[in-house]
């Protein structure tokens, strides 16, 4: 009899530890302006909460909703129908990769 560990049925392929973040976003898709929500969000990617989803592959300009507001490209990297996205982030401009930054440095403080 063997014993082979056998790998976990989904592989994960995030690099980057994800965040609980809710905040209010706007999504640019061509000449359209789509509301949604963040539910979580990483240095490298977050889901976004949306009846309004795009396909795979789909790039778009969101900007998140803080104190001062953050823009960033994105691309649609997975759909859930019904439920949102899940979208990689890229930042251009220095002021908004510094924002960005410290928005995920915030959130890796440990509570008090």
């Amino acid at each position: 009899m063997s014993t082979l560990e056998y790998p976990p049925r989904h592989l994960e392929r995030r690099w980057a530890r994800r965040y609980s973040f809710q905040a209010d976003l706007e999504i640019e898709w061509g000449s359209a302006v789509l509301r949604g929500k963040t539910r979580d969000i990483s240095a490298n990617g977050m889901f976004i909460e949306s009846s309004d989803t795009l396909w795979v592959g789909a790039g778009f300009t969101a900007r998140l909703s803080l104190d001062r507001p953050v823009q960033m490209d994105c691309s649609v990297r997975r759909v859930e129908p019904g439920r949102g996205m899940a979208v990689s982030v890229t930042l251009s401009g220095e002021h908004h990769q510094q924002r960005f930054q410290e928005l995920i440095a915030s959130l890796n403080q440990p509570e008090a």
